[in-house]
């Protein structure tokens, strides 16, 4: 799931425990040492022969080996943060959601999933996988174009996959571009370039589309998206691509995304067949849920049959997030539900989600809920080494906090590798700045002062500034 747990959320709660009756008083630490030891009985799983996670799930995605991953967290989950992550030990990364609308217009979409050149194996190269790519978006026919576009890493020209969205279909209306502060900047209309003789170069928008300003998305059908198909040529950019069916973002023009499809069962089970008819078969397909969009009985109903659905048209797994939809990131959420749905499904594998604070809390999940695996969210938000003392965990061993050195050496490498991702757009340090402080002040709370070094962290607007930081604290 894309998590927006930066400032713009206003409404995430502070760190809670989930309601789960019980949960403390499972012993992490024993169930860590049986997944390690490779005798943790999975659901459904049958012999694991040793395994430390679900046989089923590396089969699938090779280098998968540990009963967790990184979610797509919106801001923050960019290819430093994720290389930061796996360097301590996370066996599978999730790219921030990625609008489809903005993969199709040729903007900042795999700008945002830092997978353009990059060299001397900073992000977006062999460092960055297994990997999934998230996508987002309202119509069928561009959440298949874009998956396909982001699996194939343009292996055709961006008019080429417009057409294989708006070919056939009602014309779609021209689109606002906007600034991120809301300056408008123009007008990006996706039919242009699609006609004899119009310059490629045509098609080309501005370099940003404000989510909220895509106008009102096309009308397609389902049923017509066969043609999509996956280039003889292309090299497969991921591994999987999740479908996102869990973010509390707005709609656009009352039209669904996100969150928004669990009112809409029907609507997205036609998004997740376009998108699976779409790919190729040795791309895994997976979808991100939430429990439900609100507590109401005929919203609960809605979950189970998309989930259902999903799993019937060949999606390997879902990962569910415990909160409703109508909650955002407000209040605790239901491990009870998960523990449910294991109960309903003895034989699916799915992940859980929400509450995933510490290493603990991973293995208190797995063991509660008969998870096959734990998403981590906010909680590894400065504090890659969760997945480290996890890992310390599975090897009987205590989890360990991280020394100053080892913060000195993390901040100074992702400060590094994030200044890799953003030297391609104008003004790359100032970015790359900015970018950094929402990450410090987590990081801060490793500090024996965590106050004095979160306020240092604030007025950082540069890499020296940055490095002074350090030199100071560190």
């Amino acid at each position: 799931m894309s998590v927006d747990a930066g400032p713009s959320s206003q409404n995430a709660t502070a760190p809670t425990p989930a309601i789960a009756p019980g949960a403390k008083a499972i012993d992490a630490r024993r169930v860590a040492e049986q997944v390690g030891a490779g005798t943790w009985q999975w659901a459904g799983a049958g012999a694991t022969g040793g395994l430390q996670i679900d046989p089923r799930i590396p089969t699938l995605v090779p280098g998968f080996d540990a009963p967790f991953f990184q979610a797509g967290l919106a801001g923050y989950s960019d290819a430093a943060m994720r290389v930061i992550a796996r360097r301590h030990g996370c066996p599978f990364c999730v790219t921030e959601a990625l609008l489809d609308r903005t993969l199709l217009a040729g903007g900042r979409g795999f700008d945002k999933a830092d997978l353009g050149e990059l060299h001397d194996n900073v992000p977006g190269g062999a460092a960055d996988h297994p990997l999934a790519g998230q996508i987002m978006g309202s119509d069928p026919r561009e959440m298949a174009a874009g998956a396909l576009k982001m699996v194939e890493q343009k292996a055709r020209s961006d008019k080429e996959y417009r057409k294989l969205a708006y070919t056939g279909t009602e014309a779609p209306a021209k689109q606002i571009l906007r600034l991120p502060g809301g300056e408008v900047v123009g007008e990006f209309d996706p039919t242009e370039g699609m006609g004899d003789g119009c310059a490629e170069e045509s098609c080309d928008p501005l370099d940003y589309i404000e989510p909220e300003d895509v106008g009102e998305p096309v009308t397609a059908s389902a049923a017509s998206t066969p043609s999509l198909r996956p280039s003889a040529s292309a090299s497969l950019a991921f591994e999987v691509i999740d479908v996102n069916l869990a973010c509390p973002v707005k709609k656009i023009e009352k039209k669904s995304r996100g969150g928004h499809w669990l009112t809409d069962p029907a609507g997205a089970i036609e998004i997740l067949e376009a998108v699976r008819d779409a790919l190729p078969a040795s791309v895994v397909c997976t979808v991100k849920m939430r429990r439900s969009f609100d507590d109401t009985p005929e919203m609960v109903e809605n979950f189970h049959t998309i989930f259902n659905a999903a799993y019937r048209m060949g999606y390997a797994w879902a990962t569910v997030h415990a909160r409703t939809v109508e909650q955002k990131y407000v209040g605790p959420s239901r491990w009870t539900f998960l523990k449910d749905l294991r109960e309903r499904h003895p034989d699916k594998v799915f992940f859980g989600s929400g509450d995933v604070w510490n290493a603990e809390d991973i293995f208190r999940m797995i063991a509660y809920a008969g998870v096959s695996g734990v998403s981590v969210a906010r909680g590894c938000i400065g504090n890659p080494w969760l997945f480290r003392q996890a890992r310390e965990m599975m090897a009987g061993r205590a989890p360990t906090r991280p020394t100053i050195a080892e913060q000195r050496e993390v901040l100074k490498d992702h400060f590094a590798l994030s200044l890799a991702v953003t030297r391609r757009f104008r003004h790359g340090e100032d970015a790359t700045s900015r970018n950094m402080r929402k990450f410090a002040i987590r990081f801060a709370q490793h500090h024996p002062r965590c106050e004095d070094v979160r306020k240092r962290f604030i007025a950082v607007s540069s890499t020296a500034e940055w490095m002074r930081v350090l030199e100071e604290w560190y």
